[in-house]
């Protein structure tokens, strides 16, 4: 029964990781990307920097 309980919390906790990640996707924002928040263009995939605030 413990190992169920233990089993259960982990998918949620990675469960509400995926939703997050997808979330902040469709907004246009790269998670862990540390220009997100100042870039004015949408996410490309992969964390290069933008224009001017490299």
């Amino acid at each position: 029964m413990t190992n169920a309980i233990i089993i259960a919390v982990v998918a949620i906790i990675i469960g509400a990781a995926v939703w997050y990640i997808i979330k902040e996707k469709k907004q246009g924002k790269c998670v862990g990307c540390p220009n997100s928040k100042v870039c004015g263009s949408k996410c490309s995939g992969s964390c290069h920097g933008c224009a001017g605030h490299e």
